[in-house]
């Protein structure tokens, strides 16, 4: 990024739910000298909600604010010409989210949103990740709950075992809260689209390849009662295993072999089959078209729950890493997953692209593998928990 750029931060779909609790968060976090704007389609309603910002800092009363669409590709290529870093909360991002990642890695810009869909991921991979790497953009997707504290919280674990062994760390997660409305729609866009998924993957497999001299890979995971957890532990399918283990393939401090596994901890048999029944019943209404729309009504992407909802949802994920001879347990804990947290998590992620010195890395990056360190400290200073819960030989 040799020029200069106008603003450190752009929030992109600001006037969507999510949209607006990050910049709620830029707003009473950034610092007095963040230099940042908002963009949307809607003009007037980015005015409310410079509005609404004003109340919490009257410094964003002076916010710029930059009309831009996903369908006009030079408004796209304008914000991110002006930004060092591009915030976008525009989901499903499979139909949204391309001409923004294209604007960036053409111009040379940081990118996140907070995709959970494996398929944008690979695809952006697959489109992008060159250009990008030649510009110097780092494109860094899946900077929510999907997979900041699954991909930060596993490498955080790998840094408390021993150096050049192999080793192994399954992450068990626990979260009381609603499922975000953005969310809920990528889910459902993701699992109409498996037969899609299944061919990028495999041309992504086939681009990228994987280390020769390191293994990388998933553990034996099956529906278990785990006795350090008192819990019955369920396979958890999401994009965050692949996201570790893409983390894991880029860093040899996850050592010459590597394994993860990834689950949802509930207490009781019964949950596991509502669970594998429910997940059942989604993935296949989602294959045709009149039950897919059915069950897209169950939430509205733009909506979410109220504050007093929101401020007694929570999260944890415990890992259990072993390796060398070692064991140990660590946990990272926060409050609402699906919108407080997730929006604090992408925020924070924006200001340390910005403003922290990284490693020289560009591309299609994880979390882990641009930011680590610094993004932990920043998550820890913003009140979520990384933590070593025990450690024995």
């Amino acid at each position: 990024m040799g020029t200069k750029r106008k603003y450190d931060i752009v929030v992109f779909g600001a006037t969507g739910f999510t949209g607006q609790l990050t910049a709620q968060y830029l707003a009473s976090h950034g610092g007095d000298k963040l230099r940042w704007a908002l963009a949307g389609r809607n003009l007037a309603k980015l005015e409310e909600v410079r509005a609404g910002l004003a109340e919490l800092n009257p410094a964003c009363a002076d916010l710029a604010l930059l009309q831009a669409d996903v369908a006009d590709p030079p408004s796209l290529e304008a914000v991110a010409s002006a930004a060092k870093v591009v915030i976008t909360t525009v989901g499903p991002y499979i139909r949204y989210g391309e001409p923004l990642v294209a604007a960036c890695a053409e111009a040379g810009t940081d990118y996140v949103d907070l995709t959970g869909e494996p398929e944008f991921v690979d695809r952006m991979w697959l489109a992008y990740h060159d250009k990008a790497k030649a510009s110097g953009a780092r494109i860094v997707n899946a900077c929510g709950f999907d997979s900041i504290p699954h991909d930060l919280g596993a490498y955080f674990t790998v840094q408390q075992l021993p150096d050049d062994v192999p080793l192994t760390v399954e992450g068990f997660v626990k979260a009381g809260g609603e499922i975000s409305g953005g969310t809920w729609h990528s889910a459902i866009s993701a699992f109409s689209r498996l037969r899609e998924y299944s061919k990028v993957a495999r041309e992504r497999r086939s681009r990228e390849g994987w280390p020769v001299d390191r293994k990388i890979g998933s553990t034996r995971q099956t529906i278990r009662f785990e006795k350090s957890l008192n819990a019955w532990v369920v396979p958890f399918p999401s994009i965050d295993p692949q996201m570790v283990r893409r983390s894991a393939a880029a860093d040899d401090r996850y050592g010459p072999s590597f394994r993860y596994g990834h689950y949802i901890q509930v207490k009781k048999l019964s949950t596991v089959a509502g669970l594998v029944g429910g997940a059942g019943v989604a993935v296949l209404g989602a294959q045709f078209k009149p039950t897919r729309d059915r069950l897209l009504k169950f939430r509205d992407p733009g909506q979410g729950p109220s504050a007093e909802k929101r401020a007694k949802a929570w999260f944890r994920v415990r890992f259990i890493g072993r390796g060398g001879g070692q064991h140990v347990v660590t946990e990272v804990t926060g409050g609402d997953p699906g919108y407080g947290e997730t929006s604090k998590m992408l925020a924070e992620s924006a200001l340390c692209l910005a403003k922290d010195r990284l490693p020289k890395r560009a591309g299609v990056l994880t979390p882990a593998n641009a930011m680590g360190n610094k993004l932990i400290e920043r998550l820890r200073k913003a009140g979520i928990g990384f933590n070593v819960v025990e450690t024995s030989r």
